[in-house]
C-alpha cells in the first residue's frame, strides 16, 4: 500500500469537500482547523518516529475528524466516521485499517477517551491550540460559531466562564503535548480567569450577516489594546525570568537524548546477549569435538572471532566515563563549567557546589550556556555510542554471513575428512 499517495489523495477529497458545501457559518470547524489539526498530529506522530502504517492512521484521522460536521453538528464524529469509511472502502483499504482511523475518530469525542497512542496523538492535536498563542483568536471564532449555529446569544463572560471549567479539566495525553504545550495553556486560562475577574462588558458575538453594529470592533479594539498593554507589562516584569520556550526546548531535547541513550542500551544488550550464546556454543559444543571434524576448525574460529569482536564493540558503548569531579571558582565566575552533569562536581566540596549552582541560576546566560554545554555533552556521548553500535552491528551482521558460508563450503568441499578420522580411531 502507497501510503503517501493515499494520504494525498486523502487531502484533496477532505479540501473538496468543504469547497463543496455551505461553511458560512463555520467559522471554528472548517477546512483551515483541519490543516491545523494535522500539521499538529504530523508534528507529534514525527516526535514520536512512527513508521509510516500508523503515522497514515493518524493523519488519515486527522482529515476526517471534523468533517461530519458538513452533514450533523450533534454527532458529527460519527458522521465523519461514515464518510471516511465510504471513501477508504473504495480505495480498498484494509478493515483493520479503517477501523484504526475510526477508533482514533471516535477517541476525540468529548470528554476525550484515548486508549492507543496514536488516538493520544490524534486527541492532543485537536486541542493543540489550547496551548499555543493562538487560543484567544480560536477560542473568539468558536464563540461566534456557537452563537450562529444554535442561534444563541451567549455573552463572552458565560463563555469565558464555560471555556475556564473547560481548560482545567483538560489534559494532554502524550508526553510530548505535556512538554511543549502545557505552561502556555495554564497562561491562557490564568489570563481568562484575569479577564473575568475584572468583569469585561457582557457583550454577544452577531451573527455574520449583521456586520454593521459598530460596538463590536471598537469593542474588540480596546480588548486587544487592554491585552497587549498587560503582555508589555508582565513582559517588563519577567524579562530577567527564563522563556517558557525556551525550557521546554531544552527540556524536549533531554527527553529525546535519554531515550535515544536508552534505545543504544538495549540494543547494545541484545547484541552481547546474542553473542554470549553464541560464544557459550562454540566453546561447549564445536571445540571439544575439533579433533574429530577437523575441517570446522575455520569456520568455527570465524565465528569465534567475530562474536568476541562484536560483544566487545558493545561493551565498548556501553561502558561508562567518568570526568576527574572537580572545578575551580574560576571555571564559575568565567561560566565555563557545567554544574548539570555530577561528572563535574562529584568531588567537590557541598560549599563550592552550592556557590556555583547560586550564580548559574542567579545569571540567566551562565544557566542556559550550561544547558546547552549539558546538551552537546548528551549529543557527543550520543555519537560516540551509536558509532561504536553500528561498528558491533556491521561485523556482527557481515561476519556471520562469512561465517555460514565458510562453514557450507567445509561441509561441501572437507566433508570427506570426517569418515578417516573415524576410520583410524577405530583402529
Amino acid at each position: 500500500m502507497n501510503y503517501h499517495k493515499l494520504l494525498e489523495q486523502v487531502k484533496d477529497y477532505v479540501l473538496n469537500y468543504y469547497k463543496a458545501h455551505d461553511t458560512t457559518n463555520f467559522h471554528y470547524h472548517n477546512a483551515e482547523h483541519t490543516e491545523d489539526v494535522v500539521t499538529a498530529a504530523a508534528k507529534i506522530a514525527n516526535h514520536y518516529q512512527l513508521n509510516d502504517h500508523d503515522y497514515f492512521i493518524v493523519t488519515a484521522a486527522a482529515w476526517f475528524h471534523d468533517l461530519g460536521y458538513m452533514v450533523s453538528i450533534t454527532n458529527h464524529e460519527d458522521e465523519g466516521i461514515k464518510i471516511a469509511t465510504t471513501f477508504f472502502k473504495e480505495h480498498q483499504l484494509d478493515d483493520e485499517d479503517i477501523k484504526l482511523i475510526a477508533g482514533c475518530i471516535t477517541a476525540t469525542k468529548m470528554p476525550q477517551s484515548p486508549i492507543t497512542l496514536l488516538e493520544q496523538i490524534i486527541c492532543d492535536a485537536d486541542l493543540y491550540n489550547l496551548g499555543t498563542d493562538n487560543f484567544f483568536k480560536k477560542d473568539k471564532k468558536l464563540l461566534k460559531e456557537y452563537n450562529v449555529l444554535h442561534n444563541a446569544d451567549m455573552t463572552k463572560t458565560e463563555w469565558w466562564t464555560k471555556t475556564v471549567k473547560f481548560l482545567e479539566a483538560q489534559y494532554y495525553h502524550t508526553d510530548y503535548a505535556k512538554l511543549l504545550l502545557n505552561d502556555t495553556k495554564e497562561k491562557n486560562l490564568q489570563e481568562l480567569k484575569d479577564r473575568l475577574a475584572r468583569n469585561e462588558e457582557d457583550e454577544p458575538v452577531e451573527a455574520p450577516a449583521i456586520v454593521q453594529e459598530p460596538s463590536t470592533p471598537l469593542a474588540v479594539a480596546e480588548a486587544e489594546e487592554e491585552q497587549g498593554k498587560k503582555k508589555k507589562k508582565d513582559k517588563g516584569k519577567d524579562k530577567n525570568k527564563p522563556d517558557k520556550g525556551i525550557e521546554t526546548m531544552f527540556r524536549i531535547s533531554s527527553s529525546n537524548h535519554q531515550r535515544l541513550s536508552d534505545m543504544a542500551d538495549r540494543k547494545a544488550h541484545i547484541m552481547i546477549t546474542v553473542n554470549s550464546i553464541i560464544l557459550s556454543a562454540i566453546i561447549s559444543l564445536v571445540l571439544r569435538r575439533l579433533d574429530a571434524y577437523g575441517y570446522l576448525i575455520v569456520p568455527s574460529f570465524i565465528l569465534l572471532t567475530v562474536s568476541l569482536i562484536a560483544m566487545t564493540f558493545s561493551i565498548l558503548s556501553t561502558r561508562p566515563s567518568i570526568p576527574k569531579g572537580t572545578f575551580t571558582l574560576d571555571d564559575v565566575n568565567e561560566k565555563r563549567v557545567n554544574l548539570l552533569f555530577f561528572g563535574n562536581f562529584y568531588k567537590m566540596k557541598l560549599e563550592d557546589f552550592n556557590y556555583g549552582m547560586q550564580k548559574m541560576m542567579q545569571e540567566k546566560d551562565f544557566l542556559y550556556g550550561s544547558l546547552i554545554r549539558d546538551l552537546y555533552a548528551q549529543g557527543v556521548v550520543l555519537g560516540r555510542k551509536y558509532h561504536l553500535l553500528r561498528v558491533a552491528y556491521n561485523v556482527f551482521m557481515f561476519g556471520l554471513i562469512v561465517s555460514v558460508l565458510a562453514f557450507i563450503v567445509a561441509f561441501i568441499f572437507f566433508n570427506h575428512q570426517l569418515p578417516e578420522v573415524a576410520h583410524v580411531k577405530n583402529k
